[in-house]
């Protein structure tokens, strides 16, 4: 039983994306993945271990909701999602169940539109009945979920019900229901009604009913006055300790793990996979290039792990990110999926729960924001309301931020990181350079199997095929993969930055991350020549911040330049300077960021969005000072 939101019908897609798991380990190896999607037993060799998947090979999917979420978008997408797939001949085991009290609230569901929207949802089978006759409901049941189970296609259970009093303690229904409604529903009461057949059967008499009513509302108050006295929780620590568990130890470990099967047992099949030369013995790479092959390993060491997204698998993606995986892992694990961000990150939160490491890809960041309630409402709220015994791991790839050329306007330039850095728990990462891609996919990858971790991976469109630094053809922005042998020192823990020094690296600290990197190390090459000494700090982690890196090399000149290319309200350089004011720094800081617009099509971006100019300029203010 996976705990839900009180968010209505936002829970479908990832019912959907657990039947698509349940059918699609059976193709990833006679159903078997990694444990990553339930709790690991057993310590953390048993985590990396071959082992069933935590679902019997004929399970079907049961996911209840109510009338009125018949309405809703999540809804909509996880019923056309079964659909889809079924029209295209994928297996999706799953039985909805609408409980149809034909309430939502205080409004009323318009007569006969639940029975006509459900029936109309292609691809998935329609069946019915009186969910206050005990024998009809149970006849009707069974066959569908025996007509789910055998079928292994998707189908609706319609239940007409009632609801009894408010829709919750403080809600008074004699404010929209009338005396009538309120009784003709008392009246089909399915519990009388159930006494009332057992009665008429003569399978029990109706003292004999009435006294196990009794005696279950007794051990229902007993168990709640026992309840009453445990122990409540007192402490944030006691409460935020299920929401995102940090083993860096486990991580580290889990890396040079895989370092060792890749150059070990792995290495033919590595190989294999590669072709005629492994990637460090090609290159040096560009950003595309390198998380291209840091996917293409990943793939190789989990057996579980999936990539999927729009145009990801046929064609390799928008901008060729991953181009050719399909053709060498195959349609199971590298796969395209239907247009709608709701869905595909429904695919992510059942495939992880369901064991496998789901690495599904939103093509552009602005088409997160239709779709993110299924990051932060259900993906990474899952541990913290199972208290861990459920979790949803999964590193989602996000093509975003801007300064694209020749590409533009606000959907595919867009800079908005606010609603991810709210995320409690989540974590953030902006790769820049190619040499710091690979490290921090794997240890997102990492982080996802070993503590079930919720990772965003948003990669700078702008860099993805960058070659050069400072002038054409240095190719001082491409680096070499790192084989096996590079992965444990090149290890970039989450919550780290990165510092480059630029002259003496005495005068002025530069706090960046993203594009911000390359434009603030040009503008630092500048500042070198009148003699001013530049650090460069990476962040590469927006979430959690690396406070202790901040805090060091603010403290290491006393002035605090921040670069940061999301909004002046609600970016990321908040967040910086908040860091720097918490921790008592009393040296000078300015910010330069982008002005709160969305980011406008062809060269009138550059008016809005941070430059290598307001970076040299905000320097000499600082030194000015």
């Amino acid at each position: 039983i996976v705990p839900t939101t009180s968010t209505i019908a936002s829970h479908l897609p990832r019912a959907v994306g657990i039947g698509f798991a349940i059918e699609r380990l059976r193709r990833l190896g006679d159903g078997r993945a990694r444990p990553t999607g339930r709790r690991a037993t057993g310590g953390p060799n048993r985590q990396r271990a071959e082992a069933e998947s935590p679902w019997p090979a004929d399970a079907i999917v049961v996911c209840s909701f109510g009338d009125a979420s018949v309405n809703h978008a999540t809804a909509v997408a996880a019923f056309n999602t079964a659909g889809w797939c079924d029209h295209t001949g994928l297996r999706i085991p799953v039985l909805f169940v609408c409980e149809d009290n034909g309430l939502g609230i205080s409004v009323k569901s318009p007569d006969g539109w639940v029975a006509q929207a459900l029936r109309a949802k292609p691809g998935i089978r329609y069946f019915s009945a009186d969910g206050c006759d005990l024998v009809e409901t149970y006849d009707v049941a069974v066959e569908a979920a025996a007509w789910v189970r055998r079928h292994r296609r998707p189908a609706v259970l319609h239940l007409s019900t009632v609801r009894l009093m408010g829709h919750a303690g403080a809600d008074a229904e004699m404010a929209y229901r009338t005396a009538a409604e309120i009784a003709r529903d008392v009246e089909r009461d399915p519990v009388v009604a159930t006494a009332r057949l057992l009665a008429e059967a003569g399978l029990a008499s109706p003292d004999e009913l009435i006294a196990r009513y009794d005696e279950v509302g007794w051990q229902v108050r007993k168990v709640a006055e026992e309840v009453l006295g445990e122990r409540k929780l007192e402490h944030a620590a006691d409460i935020v300790a299920p929401l995102a568990p940090r083993r860096p130890v486990r991580v580290a470990k889990e890396i040079t793990d895989a370092a060792g099967r890749a150059a070990g047992p792995a290495a033919a099949a590595r190989k294999a996979a590669f072709g005629a030369k492994l990637p460090e013995q090609e290159g040096p790479f560009t950003l595309a290039q390198t998380i291209n092959a840091a996917l293409a390993d990943g793939l190789l060491d989990h057996p579980g792990m999936t990539v999927f997204g729009e145009d990801v698998a046929v064609k390799g993606g928008v901008y060729g990110v991953t181009k050719g995986l399909r053709d060498r892992f195959g349609a199971p694990r590298v796969f395209d999926t239907l247009l709608d961000e709701t869905s595909v990150l429904g695919l992510g939160l059942g495939a992880g729960l369901s064991g496998m490491l789901p690495v599904p890809e939103i093509q552009y960041l602005a088409y997160l924001h239709n779709a993110e309630d299924q990051l932060r409402g259900e993906a990474a709220t899952m541990q913290f309301f199972s208290r861990g015994a459920y979790r949803n791991p999964m590193v989602v790839r996000i093509a975003g931020l801007a300064y694209q050329e020749g590409f533009g306007g606000h959907f595919h330039n867009d800079n908005s990181l606010a609603v991810l850095r709210d995320v409690p728990g989540l974590v953030l990462a902006v790769p820049a350079r190619p040499d710091d891609a690979a490290p921090m996919l794997r240890s997102c990858l990492a982080s996802a199997a070993v503590d079930g971790s919720v990772c965003v991976f948003l990669e700078p469109i702008a860099l993805y095929h960058t070659r050069d630094l400072y002038a054409d053809g240095d190719g001082e922005w491409l680096a070499p993969y790192q084989g096996p042998g590079g992965w444990t020192a090149s290890h970039v823990p989450i919550g780290r930055g990165r510092v480059y020094g630029v002259g003496s690296a005495e005068d002025v600290t530069i706090i960046t991350f993203g594009n911000g990197v390359r434009m603030s190390l040009r503008a630092a090459a500048k500042l070198a020549e009148e003699d001013v000494g530049t650090r460069v700090l990476d962040l590469r982690w927006l979430a959690p911040l690396p406070v202790a890196d901040i805090i060091r090399e603010a403290s290491a000149t006393g002035r605090v330049l921040v670069v940061d290319e999301t909004r002046r309200s609600g970016g990321v350089g908040e967040g910086v300077v908040a860091a720097l004011v918490d921790a008592g720094f009393v040296g000078s800081a300015r910010r330069v960021a982008s002005i709160d617009t969305f980011v406008p099509l062809g060269p009138a971006s550059r008016q809005v969005l941070v430059s290598e100019e307001a970076i040299t300029q905000g320097a000499r203010t600082l030194l000015a000072r």
